[in-house]
């Protein structure tokens, strides 16, 4: 899915909450963080990964790239949620060019829309493990209609959109470049404000993906259901240390009732993933987004998995101006940045 001509991108992370923008330039000891910045949008703008309200949210878009004195146009975003799928099949051995004709009746079993509805794209992985004459493949399949709704987002916002990648891959792109992992077996978790996107590597093979419908939101509409104020109250009062609308004991409820679920969530996926894969065992579980930060949820998670937990550091690869960018304000921003800067890693003629 590919728009642009040019190698440097943006990376132009669309949240339902908050939009993030990152540039990287690539210098001759590394890669350096130019630009980073990222605003909030109005409950409702954006909601399950659709665009609701497009005027809102590419006038958010030019007031983050003006804020941050980005300039330029080219940009690299993501998709996920139920609209995206990501699997691996295994087909018979054949070339790039003879799968790339046959991709469409290969995939037509595994997606569980019209095939005529939807963007495929793949990747051959390699040989597979189990029988030689036949190959791993990476399939990816994305609505129509949605990119459509987010290539239409960024041109409005006078953008020009260069590539369309999925969030958990550009997660992945961003956990490779700052910790360049073994072959040792990791589960990347994003918890965003209404979706978690669990992948799993073995190495720098993607194994195990699902995206479920759980998020930080869940707090703000316990909130909006307890005392009955709007989502914006809600935000603040998930924010604030203190609040006079609620009780510290009522607040206190409501997080751990919520990320109970989602490590719930999380436990019957690694399940499933383990009925596959009985052998495989995840060391380390590294997780981004907001969720990200309530210690609660890394404690518990910790137990339930019997894991080691950590918050992912997408900056600790990057080489960063001191006097250009605060370091607090990086380590408090860090898990939601995750995605964005994996984003602005990638360039044009990737794959």
């Amino acid at each position: 899915m590919f728009f642009g001509k040019k190698i440097n991108l943006v990376g132009l992370d669309i949240g339902s909450k908050s939009i993030k923008a990152g540039e990287v330039l690539e210098t001759k000891t590394g890669r350096s963080l130019r630009k980073f910045g990222m605003i909030d949008i109005a409950p409702g703008v954006i909601e399950d990964g659709a665009i609701k309200d497009a005027d809102a949210a590419s006038q958010a878009i030019k007031e983050l790239f003006k804020s941050n004195g980005i300039k330029d146009q080219n940009v690299a975003i993501s998709v996920g949620g139920y609209s995206v799928i990501v699997k691996k099949i295994n087909v018979q051995k054949m070339t790039e060019a003879e799968l790339q004709e046959t991709i469409n009746f290969e995939a037509e079993q595994y997606i569980p829309f019209d095939i005529n509805d939807v963007n495929l794209d793949f990747q051959i992985l390699g040989e597979n493990e189990h029988n030689s004459n036949q190959m791993n493949v990476l399939l990816v399949a994305a609505k129509k209609d949605m990119i459509a709704e987010y290539i239409d987002l960024i041109n409005r916002a006078g953008l020009n959109p260069c590539l369309i990648d999925v969030d958990a891959f550009a997660l992945q792109n961003n956990y490779e470049f700052n910790y360049h992992p073994e072959d040792e077996s990791v589960a990347l978790i994003d918890i965003g404000a209404s979706k978690t996107s669990l992948n799993i590597l073995k190495g720098a093979d993607s194994v195990f993906m699902r995206d479920v419908s759980l998020g930080c939101s869940q707090v703000n509409q316990k909130i909006v259901a307890l005392i009955d104020c709007s989502p914006e109250e809600a935000e603040q009062i998930k924010q604030s240390e203190h609040s006079e609308s609620i009780a510290a004991e009522d607040l206190r409820g409501i997080v751990s009732s919520v990320v109970a679920d989602w490590c719930a969530e999380i436990r019957r996926a690694l399940d499933f993933f383990y009925s596959t894969d009985p052998d495989d065992n995840i060391k380390h579980i590294v997780l981004s987004g907001g969720g990200a930060n309530i210690a609660e949820f890394r404690q518990l998670l910790a137990v339930e998995t019997s894991t080691e937990v950590d918050i992912i550091d997408p900056f600790q690869a990057f080489e960063i101006d001191d006097g250009q960018f605060d370091a607090s304000y990086l380590k408090q921003i860090a898990p939601q940045a995750a995605i964005c800067l994996g984003l602005a890693l990638r360039k044009v003629d990737d794959k």
